[in-house]
C-alpha cells in the first residue's frame, strides 16, 4: 500500500521542484466554474500559466470548510449543470494534451460516496486523476476512502492545521500520501494570511515528523505572499484568490464575459512567477 506514497506524477513532480531548487505553485479551480466549457480552458491553459500541481474543486451543495468565494462557485458550477461525472470528463480532456501535471481532486465525501467509493476511484484513475482532498474525512474513517484509494494507487492528501497538535499529527500522517497539506490559518478558506514566522514554524514541525512535501494554503492572495511561503515550504497553494479573479469576470447573469480565461490565467502567470523567484 505505500508504494502510491512514492511513485506516480506528484512524486515526480516534487522530486522535479527539488531537483531545480525551487518550490510548486498548487493552483485550484473548481470544476466546471463558471461553465463547462470555460473551465476546461482554464484547466488546459494552467499548466502553461505557471500550474505545477492543479487541484480541481468537486462542486457540493453544502461546503462547510469554504469561503464565500469557493462557496459561490461551487454553486454557479452546479446551477451550469456540474457533476462527478463531468468533472471526470474535465480531467479527461485535459490528459489528452498534459501527461504529466498532477490533478488533485479536492471537496468533500458526500458526492464521492453517492457515486460509489469503489466506481469512483476506478473511473477517476482511468481519468487521470493522481490524489484527492477530502476535508470531511478524518483519520478514523481511513477505512472509507483513504485505504481503498491508496490501494487504487491514488494519493490520499491530508491537511494539518495550527491546532493539529504533536500527539494528533502521527494518526493524520499515517496513511497521507503525495504531500501534506497544511491550512496556514483556523478556518475556511480565504480567510486571513498567517504570518511568516508562523508558518516557518510550522513547516519546521510537520518536516520533523514526514519527510512528504508539505504545500502550505488558505488566505495566499498575491504573488509577494506565494513567494513568501515558496521561501520555506515545498509549495504554495492559491485558490480562493484565482477563483475570485474568475468570479470578477462575470456578467450581471453569472456567464463568463470574453477575456476572463485569459486574466486568470495572467493572475497565474504573475503568482508562478512569484513562486520561481522566491528563492533566488
Amino acid at each position: 500500500m505505500s508504494a502510491s506514497k512514492n511513485t506516480g506524477r506528484i512524486a515526480r513532480r516534487f522530486a522535479a521542484l527539488k531537483a531545480g531548487g525551487r518550490a510548486g505553485l498548487v493552483t485550484f479551480i473548481m470544476a466546471g466554474d463558471p461553465d463547462h466549457e470555460t473551465c476546461a480552458a482554464l484547466l488546459d491553459g494552467l499548466p502553461a500559466a505557471g500550474a505545477d500541481l492543479i487541484e480541481l474543486g468537486m462542486p457540493f451543495t453544502d461546503p462547510m470548510a469554504d469561503g464565500p468565494a469557493i462557496q459561490a462557485a461551487g454553486l454557479r458550477a452546479l446551477a451550469a449543470g456540474a457533476r462527478m461525472t463531468r468533472t471526470l470528463d474535465l480531467v479527461r480532456g485535459f490528459r489528452k494534451t498534459d501527461a504529466e501535471t498532477p490533478v488533485i481532486l479536492m471537496g468533500y465525501y458526500n458526492p464521492i460516496h453517492a457515486y460509489g467509493v469503489e466506481r469512483f476511484l476506478a473511473d477517476a484513475k482511468a481519468a487521470g486523476v493522481d490524489g484527492l482532498i477530502v476535508v470531511d474525512l478524518p483519520p478514523e474513517e481511513d477505512a472509507e476512502l483513504c485505504l481503498p484509494a491508496l490501494k487504487a494507487d491514488v494519493n490520499f492528501i491530508r491537511l494539518a492545521t495550527p491546532t493539529t497538535d504533536d500527539k494528533r499529527l502521527p494518526a493524520v500522517l499515517k496513511n497521507t500520501s503525495g504531500f501534506v497539506y497544511y491550512v496556514s490559518v483556523a478556518g475556511i478558506t480565504g480567510a486571513a494570511s498567517a504570518t511568516d514566522d508562523a508558518i516557518v514554524a510550522a513547516v519546521t514541525r510537520l518536516k520533523r515528523h514526514t519527510d512528504l512535501p508539505v504545500a502550505v494554503g488558505f488566505g495566499i492572495k498575491s504573488p509577494e505572499q506565494a513567494a513568501a511561503v515558496a521561501r520555506v515550504a515545498d509549495a504554495s497553494v492559491v485558490g480562493s484568490a484565482i477563483v475570485s479573479r474568475i468570479a470578477a469576470n462575470l456578467d450581471a447573469d453569472g456567464k463568463a464575459k470574453p477575456g476572463l480565461v485569459e486574466d486568470a490565467l495572467a493572475f497565474v502567470r504573475d503568482l508562478a512567477a512569484g513562486v520561481r523567484g522566491a528563492r533566488s
